[in-house]
């Protein structure tokens, strides 16, 4: 896009701008532009219609501390009002790499493995940022989820192979998440929110899901992760846990994936036939992993070695 043909951003130093190319890739509903100024500095902008900045400064507050820790994450470098107060705007630096999901079938178990466990450590990092004071527990809160879900699953009128036995799984295991703590999260961490760079070292991008939660809740993504690389999956886990993961994570992560795949089903209606379809054979993959959920460790879990 010609800065000459963009709207007036409104945004500091967007005058020195030369270059802003929109970005289609993924779900978010956010417009997202890739801008270059004068200088050749790239950036990430991204546009959201939430008018209320004050009601997302707490998460950006959160993201901001990350700034300077020597993470492969962008920086969050500033956040406003943008086109004439109609809009929020985020301006990230700008991560050079290349998909890290067409890249992994390219490279050895091992090395899946060893940037999974890069993944690990990358997402403790993360979540050594604190929740605000305050909030609502998280019991009360997935609690509420939990029970929203259902619903949405019950009234969507759609079945899967083996439903009542995760919906049975999830009734006798929800509470778990009792007295849980809360962190800082990522909100959609797995192998498509993440590039390898040019030294090939792994870095996490997309943070337009941030939120605050149970950290163990950060793993009810790994399903996409999984299902790509069971090796960079069993390295996240490992790397997060030093390769000691308790018994305790894996089954509420199980709860987790499990409440998520419930969701899952009835939000893929809005996008059509052929994205309720993957969802259901995703979902089916996921039975399998956990044998029909009476089993909490899934079965493409390395262990807590290498490959």
């Amino acid at each position: 896009m010609n800065t000459s043909d963009s709207p007036h951003w409104d945004i500091p130093g967007c005058e020195d701008w030369v270059n802003i190319s929109p970005i289609t890739q993924g779900w978010s509903s956010d417009d997202k532009y890739y801008v270059q100024d004068l200088l050749g500095q790239a950036f990430l902008l991204r546009v959201s219609a939430r008018a209320d900045l004050e009601a997302e400064a707490s998460l950006y507050q959160a993201l901001a501390k990350l700034k300077g820790r020597g993470l492969a994450l962008p920086d969050l470098l500033q956040s406003g009002y943008c086109l004439q107060g109609q809009k929020t705007y985020r301006l990230f630096s700008w991560v050079h790499g290349t998909a890290l999901s067409t890249e992994l079938p390219k490279l050895t178990e091992q090395k899946q493995y060893d940037l999974g466990w890069q993944a690990g450590q990358l997402l403790q990092q993360i979540h050594r940022i604190p929740a605000p004071e305050g909030r609502l527990s998280w019991y009360t809160y997935f609690q509420q989820k939990i029970d929203k879900k259902l619903q949405l699953f019950e009234d969507c009128e759609l079945d899967f192979a083996g439903a009542e036995k995760l919906l049975h799984f999830i009734a006798t295991h929800r509470e778990l998440v009792h007295n849980r703590p809360q962190c800082f999260h990522h909100g959609d961490f797995h192998i498509g929110n993440m590039l390898l760079t040019p030294d090939h070292q792994l870095a996490v991008i997309d943070f337009n899901r941030l939120d605050f939660g149970d950290p163990w809740d950060e793993f009810n993504r790994i399903t996409w992760t999984a299902d790509k690389s069971p090796a960079f999956a069993s390295g996240q886990i490992n790397g997060y846990f030093n390769h000691k993961p308790p018994k305790t994570f894996f089954d509420l992560m199980a709860l987790y994936v499990g409440v998520n795949q419930v969701g899952a089903i009835p939000w893929a209606i809005d996008y059509g036939e052929e994205e309720v379809k993957t969802l259901l054979q995703q979902t089916k993959v996921v039975m399998g992993w956990f044998n029909n959920f009476t089993n909490t460790i899934p079965n493409w879990y390395l262990g807590a070695g290498t490959p």
